[in-house]
């Protein structure tokens, strides 16, 4: 079975156990259009221009997991170290970290331990069952209202979800001041002003 067989059926199976597109397009680290095509085109039509990536070795073991997490929070603090020459810029420290479900919901906690502040959780419209689709944070968790906050997922693929977070975030009273992913498949600089630190940027040549 060829890779791109192995997702078709993968995101079949996830549809079958009820998930979302949106949801499938988490799950397979794709974005929604790519999704839409494995459901529905199947082998007909034109593929979308995607890159899939498996990160399960290392998402399903705790302890990898943790020292992922550590990366990108190093990396950041490298880059903003580097950035300032060494001149103080307290307004970059996180007082909260914003998860985004759901793969960035364990990477934005074990940051958030780390580094002693309050962790958010947002639910991106792309998950929503609202018509139309609308994003929301969980009331279960820390509102970011006066808050600096760090946003943490695992990868951009469109980068629309991110544009939706920072939007919400400073419309609901907080500061975006970074975001850190593990993968970026678009090679975004930054998301309307806040900057984007990636661990990995993906790139696809036809």
């Amino acid at each position: 079975m060829s890779s791109l067989d192995e997702l078709i059926e993968r995101a079949r199976v996830l549809l079958s156990e009820g998930h979302s597109p949106g949801q499938i397009a988490d799950e397979l680290s794709l974005s929604i259009e790519t999704v839409t095509w494995l459901l529905t085109q199947q082998k007909s039509g034109a593929i979308p221009k995607d890159v899939g990536i498996d990160w399960t070795a290392v998402s399903s073991e705790g302890p990898l997991l943790d020292e992922l997490a550590m990366m990108m929070l190093k990396h950041y603090y490298s880059a903003i170290s580097d950035e300032a020459r060494g001149e103080e810029q307290p307004e970059l420290f996180p007082s909260a970290v914003v998860g985004i479900a759901i793969s960035g919901i364990p990477l934005a906690t074990l940051i958030a331990v780390s580094e002693d502040v309050r962790l958010a959780i947002y639910h991106p419209a792309k998950q929503s069952t609202h018509d139309p689709p609308v994003g929301s944070f969980s009331g279960n968790f820390a509102p970011i209202n006066g808050e600096r906050c760090l946003i943490v997922d695992d990868v951009i693929t469109s980068g629309n979800t991110m544009h939706e977070v920072v939007q919400y975030v400073r419309k609901h009273g907080g500061s975006p001041v970074a975001v850190l992913v593990i993968f970026d498949k678009r090679g975004i600089r930054d998301v309307d002003g806040v900057p984007v630190y990636s661990l990995f940027r993906i790139s696809r040549i036809d």
